[in-house]
């Protein structure tokens, strides 16, 4: 049995301002700003700053600006083409975001550099940001150099993996996402070209072959065993292909083979054959069908307070890999803002960093046109973003944009968290107890027809999804959401004082007041004794992190901070209960109307419903099929492909 352990009466009475609750606590300008943010939420706050005389002899010069706590410490670091008006907006009366005015409530100077143009301060800015890392900026926390393949300048050269600064001679492809991917590439590269891997000082002083010629990995130049010519020739593929021009490359492997077989050396044109295999095999695997030239692909996908941005790398028109990079954000901006700061982070913050001529978002930032000039500047050569792309460019896109999907669901849901969750939870709340078992109950139906009812469990492992339950409700006024909580609440705790399930620690309820108050009469009109109750509000916002959380009878408000552990935790299982409640309630909708799924398809009428059938033999195999071969039936184009198979899988 979980109790809350009773609260003193100095914290019911909340400070009418930072000001005021500075003498009491602790300090804003302390490591820790939980008090402004959480007064911000409350709307109580006020100036620390003496803005007003600050502002009037601003310049209105583009330049960049630095935001300093009380012991001096970087806020937060911003560019402005406009530095008058972009700082005075922090100060205005009304519509700013909770992060803003947390960081306003820290501010004790200012202080701003004027620059010659806009581009020359975003510059200045991303080293100011990698110099301080201000905790109020979006970070990204990624200092490593990135690793290349090295093709040596020697008259034998040599080919191997690099990482740092490219200096000294021979010629670098790159850069790779990960060492893992370097090292792909290299055994490829060895097992088709046949280049030798060994040091210098290893390959002048060798009187017989190695390992490397016997697993057949290496030609074995260093004693001889192939022509220079011959060599030279394999050095010369190998960089068509690193450079992406793999269709010239077998069109010249097969003219040698064609040769090779006409001079009934079969030997030679059995390799040669191999070669082209293995090519066509990695063209399969890595290419983009019809592209070609350097280009970066990103995209980024926002919940709650986890970013994730994807980017997947295209070299000579050849897919070199992607890489996640989890940007450390304070509040829940959109997909645009993060990206806004992590392109240039991403490309300026590192000399070494190689920047494409292209860059593809899924979202396109409000001020890419100053990042492309930015850009450009640093790679001495016209770069693009763009966002707006069709054919293979736009799947690629896609599955960039459904890999940060599934990245940021398992950050979120990462187990070895889970139990750190449970403890922030703990503490937040003021439990005696670890809670090992949540509950949650969600409501769904389309205008009161088929509603269901959601229960969700978690424990400190993370979901249980063999104790999730469904409850179909029936006898109630379509669309009243009380009768239906009461009704699914009654079932699930009368069944467990049959001695049926196990009784949760917390439960969650998804909704306000009113919502917790009808959860509360079940339960005590059942009797349960032990569960605190919690209802969880979105807010006057609807925005993740901005949730009002009542707890227990009470009905005690908690604001906790937008990356507080435990109220992820709660986002997390809310957000899971609503999901199970929909899906639930779509197959209840289904079966309720005992109508074809594709029936509710537009544009999918009985002759393409029939040829569908025909095609595939029955509507699993059709839930099954890809778009791709839902275009092959007769009748079929690719926008209708597309719904149905959006139909078909809920999305």
């Amino acid at each position: 049995m979980v109790k809350p352990v009773d609260k003193s009466s100095a914290d019911d009475n909340a400070a009418p301002s930072v000001s005021a609750s500075v003498s009491k606590k602790q300090k804003v300008g302390d490591n820790d700003d939980m008090l402004a943010e959480g007064l911000a939420k409350q709307g109580k706050l006020t100036f620390r700053f003496d803005y007003r005389d600050y502002l009037k002899d601003l310049t209105q010069k583009p330049g960049v600006y630095q935001m300093y706590s009380e012991k001096s410490e970087v806020l937060y670091v911003g560019k402005a083409k406009n530095l008058k008006r972009r700082v005075s907006s922090y100060f205005r009366a009304t519509g700013l975001t909770t992060k803003t005015m947390a960081l306003v409530a820290r501010i004790h100077r200012i202080e701003v550099t004027v620059t010659s143009s806009e581009t020359e301060a975003l510059l200045l800015e991303q080293s100011l940001i990698k110099a301080h890392l201000p905790p109020y900026n979006i970070l990204l926390r990624d200092g490593k150099s990135y690793p290349y393949i090295l093709l040596s300048d020697h008259e034998t050269p040599r080919i191997s993996y690099y990482r740092g600064k490219k200096q000294g001679g021979g010629r670098f492809f790159g850069p790779y996402p990960n060492a893992g991917a370097v090292r792909e590439s290299l055994q490829f590269l060895q097992r088709t070209f046949l280049l030798r891997p060994c040091q210098d000082s290893v390959f002048k002083n060798r009187s017989r072959a190695c390992l490397q010629y016997q697993i057949k990995r290496c030609s074995g130049p260093c004693v001889d065993l192939i022509a220079t010519e011959d060599y030279r020739r394999s050095v010369e593929q190998a960089i068509m292909f690193l450079e992406g021009k793999s269709d010239q490359l077998m069109g010249a492997l097969a003219d040698q083979m064609e040769a090779a077989s006409m001079a009934l050396n079969f030997e030679k044109a059995a390799e040669l054959r191999d070669r082209i295999g293995a090519l066509r095999t990695i063209q399969e695997r890595q290419y983009v069908d019809g592209e070609s030239g350097d280009l970066d692909i990103c995209a980024c996908v926002v919940k709650g307070v986890v970013a994730c941005v994807q980017v997947i790398y295209v070299r000579g028109g050849r897919i070199l890999g992607s890489k996640s990079y989890f940007p450390k954000i304070r509040l829940a901006p959109s997909a645009a803002e993060v990206l806004s700061a992590f392109l240039p982070q991403f490309y300026l913050a590192s000399a070494a960093r190689d920047i494409p001529k292209e860059v593809l978002v899924n979202v396109l930032p409000e001020d890419h046109a100053i990042i492309e000039s930015a850009l450009s500047q640093q790679s001495t050569r016209k770069v693009a973003i763009s966002s707006r792309v069709r054919a293979s460019r736009s799947r690629w896109l896609t599955l960039a944009v459904n890999t940060a999907t599934t990245n940021v669901g398992s950050r979120i849901a990462d187990r070895q968290n889970s139990y750190q969750r449970f403890e922030a939870l703990q503490q937040a709340l003021g439990l005696d107890e670890l809670p090992e078992r949540l509950e949650c109950f969600d409501i769904s139906h389309s205008s009161g027809e088929s509603t269901v009812a959601s229960c969700v469990v978690f424990d400190t492992c993370g979901p249980k999804k063999s104790d999730y339950r469904l409850f179909n409700i029936k006898g109630i006024t379509g669309g009243d959401d009380y009768a239906a909580m009461e009704q699914a609440l009654t079932r699930r705790f009368k069944r467990l004082q049959k001695g049926e399930g196990v009784q949760p620690d917390i439960l969650l309820i998804d909704g306000g007041k009113g919502q917790l108050s009808k959860a509360q009469q079940v339960i005590d009109e059942i009797g349960i004794e032990g569960v605190l109750l919690i209802g969880v509000a979105k807010g006057v916002t609807r925005k993740p992190g901005m949730e009002q959380l009542f707890i227990g009878r009470e009905q005690r408000q908690l604001l906790l901070d937008a990356d507080h552990p435990g109220l992820l935790l709660i986002q997390h299982i809310r957000d899971e209960s609503h999901r199970f409640a929909i899906t639930g309630h779509r197959q209840r909708r289904d079966k309720t109307r005992k109508t074809s799924t594709l029936e509710g398809i537009p544009g999918v009428g009985p002759k393409r419903r029939r040829e569908l059938l025909r095609h595939f033999g029955g509507l699993q195999k059709i839930s099954a099929s890809s778009i791709e071969e839902l275009m092959r039936v007769t009748g079929i184009n690719e926008k209708i492909a597309t719904d149905i198979y959006a139909a078909l899988h809920n999305d």
